[in-house]
């Protein structure tokens, strides 16, 4: 039931180059993933490739490496208003170490960031423990970061920023073709939290924002996923196909004065042998921060425009494709996927000044994948 259970689990996200914590005692298989991502969207394009390899020591010990790669081309509207554009490209290596021992998988990771003005450094540690005969999980982590900032064009960094993120999480084993999960996080930040680029704006006239120094926040999130393939025997549509469904919500909030919804569901469909189909909708909802404002009428200790601390709805549309190219069992397996995603912004209180109407914008993100476990 367990292993039937995880492959569900990989079908509906699980698995891939941005999987969490693997589930109960088994190692990730060794695995090789190649990716492609293009994002258009708000007058921001960006993109880059992406390599994941994954090699297993021992049967107990698991390596792993991702090297990524972005090249940004950035018009967005705080660029046109305030700035001029500017094209950059980030580079990010991860590395992390998987190690069972006995009912538990202990993960560790380490990554690096670099782009000309900015570094990012971070470190973190996963537990997941299995109990209850295998029928309930549990995952503990906790992760570092340290940043430092700079400005493109003036040497050395003028500031830094640290951050820390701490997980506590269970999925239980509901039937044999249900299980669902229950995740909390809580995150603080503290040192340089803002932009060196960005301007607020008071009584009309452009200043450098100002933010606090030090935030916290905290998150809880519920997921649940099954085989729904039993509701379709019988039926003329999808009969002897393997059918599964997701759904997840999510609420965030700080000591900003943010208050973030997200609510998400997706349904996954194979077609035969060769090809998978996934889909899903996702829609977000949030509020704004205390010292966030489009136009501040009065002096405040702290003001920021960033649109992203403001009030916005957003929602997304994305499907995602999977063909089985090749398949050996018990030596290789090779799959071709694409996904597309559309995404929807509308903020509420942030203007644009080019129109004099509530800012909106919408996007695009195309991601192609060569993957292959062996």
């Amino acid at each position: 039931m367990k292993a039937t259970l995880e492959a569900l689990a990989r079908v509906l996200g699980f698995g891939g180059m941005a999987a969490g914590t693997a589930h109960a005692v088994d190692l990730p298989p060794d695995h090789a993933e190649a990716m492609l991502h293009v994002y258009d969207g708000g007058g921001v394009r960006a993109a880059g490739p992406a390599v994941l390899i994954r090699k297993s020591l021992f049967n107990k010990v698991s390596l792993s490496a991702t090297y990524y790669v972005d090249a940004v081309s950035n018009a967005s509207i705080d660029v046109v208003t305030t700035a001029s554009k500017y094209s950059e490209t980030r580079q990010q290596l991860d590395l992390g170490i998987d190690y069972a021992v006995r009912d538990s998988l202990i993960h560790v990771s380490a990554s690096s960031g670099k782009e000309p003005d900015y570094i990012a450094q971070t470190f973190g540690v996963d537990v997941s423990q299995e109990v209850f005969g295998g029928m309930t999980t549990v995952n503990l982590g906790f992760t570092e970061g340290h940043d430092a900032v700079g400005r493109k064009g003036e040497e050395g960094y003028f500031d830094h920023a640290t951050h820390w993120q701490y997980r506590l999480g269970v999925t239980q084993i509901l039937t044999p073709r249900w299980l669902a999960s229950a995740n909390f996080e809580a995150l603080a930040d503290e040192g340089f939290l803002g932009s060196p680029y960005r301007a607020a704006r008071v009584f009309g006239a452009f200043v450098p924002e100002d933010v606090p120094r030090t935030r916290s926040g905290r998150a809880i999130k519920f997921r649940t996923l099954g085989d729904i393939s039993d509701w379709f025997r019988g039926g003329s549509w999808g009969a002897g196909q393997r059918h599964s469904m997701h759904a997840e919500y999510r609420y965030f909030w700080d000591n900003w004065g943010i208050k973030a919804h997200t609510l998400e569901g997706g349904y996954s469909r194979y077609f035969g042998d060769k090809w998978l189909a996934d889909s899903w909708l996702r829609f977000n909802r949030q509020s704004a921060a205390l010292f966030y404002s489009d136009n501040a009428q009065v002096e405040t200790l702290y003001i920021t425009r960033n649109r992203q601390l403001g009030t916005f709805n957003s929602w997304s549309l994305g499907g995602r494709a999977t063909y089985e190219y090749a398949k050996v069992p018990g030596r290789y397996d090779i799959k071709l996927s694409g996904s597309l995603e559309y995404v929807r912004f509308d903020y509420q209180d942030f203007t644009d000044f080019r129109t004099g109407k509530p800012y909106a914008f919408n996007g695009a993100l195309l991601q192609l994948y060569l993957t292959a476990n062996f």
